[in-house]
């Protein structure tokens, strides 16, 4: 059996620098933080806009209630009588 080979370093001769990785995972880590807080702006105005549909559901529900009861109470009214 062979063993698994060691992992290597980059070598002073690769194609990247370390600084170059470096400048690269930073400008990486610069993008994602932007769209994080992108990210977070648009979870924020959605929050704000589910809180007023929450609110227009909710006063729609109670309106149609104080209508279905107002139904059913002017249904069970006695007729007037006849004279």
């Amino acid at each position: 059996m062979s063993k698994p080979a060691a992992p290597t370093s980059p070598s002073p001769a690769s194609n990247e620098s370390l600084e170059d990785r470096l400048a690269r995972v930073e400008r990486n880590l610069s993008h994602v933080e932007r769209q994080n807080e992108e990210l977070n702006s648009v979870v924020i105005e959605q929050g704000k806009a589910l809180a007023k549909l929450q609110a227009s559901v909710r006063r729609l529900s109670e309106t149609i209630e104080t209508a279905e009861l107002d139904r059913l109470h002017a249904d069970t009214r006695k007729p007037p009588h006849s004279a």
